[in-house]
């Protein structure tokens, strides 16, 4: 006899920055922060200034909606000419586990694909072992981290080449 387990897929729709959410790409990121880590300076900069500091300087920010309500958020930073680093990217603590992390993932990298870049970047951290097992799901590999990372708490850097992937 078996058993068939269908896991439970949270449906999101995916949207891009509007003013109205920024407090939520603030709440969501400052959570799982203090969750994890604390927040650095660097990363109250740009969540307090999300707009300004990312928006304006030709990135991009995307919120996953459930019911009306934002459930998630990441963000696309430009790094270097056609690399764009994967950056805070965070679920509501009491809804992880429902697939939005995947869908956010899959709306990135077919984003990235469509704009052409070369290659999707990230920082994490070793102790966060299912982001870590999400990334690798969709094929980021781990590269050399150099010693001056943006984030105090980096210890792991991990890339998507695009350029093999276009359509």
């Amino acid at each position: 006899m078996s058993i068939q387990v269908e896991w439970l897929i949270m449906k999101v729709s995916i949207v891009p920055f509007q003013d109205q959410y920024s407090k939520y790409f603030y709440e969501l990121n400052y959570d799982w922060l203090s969750e994890y880590f604390y927040v650095e300076d660097y990363d109250e900069k740009v969540l307090k200034n999300c707009k300004e500091e990312i928006i304006d300087k030709d990135g991009y920010i995307f919120f996953a909606i459930h019911d009306n309500s934002v459930v998630g958020t990441m963000a696309l930073i430009p790094r270097e000419n056609g690399v764009y680093e994967l950056n805070k990217m965070a679920v509501n603590k009491e809804l992880r586990g429902n697939g939005i992390g995947n869908q956010l993932i899959n709306f990135i990298i077919d984003f990235a694909k469509k704009k052409k870049y070369k290659s999707v970047i990230l920082y994490s951290n070793s102790v966060l072992k299912n982001s870590i097992h999400l990334y690798n799901k969709f094929g980021f590999k781990k590269i050399n981290i150099e010693n001056n990372t943006p984030y105090k708490r980096s210890d792991i850097k991990m890339e998507l080449l695009l350029s093999n992937l276009w359509k």
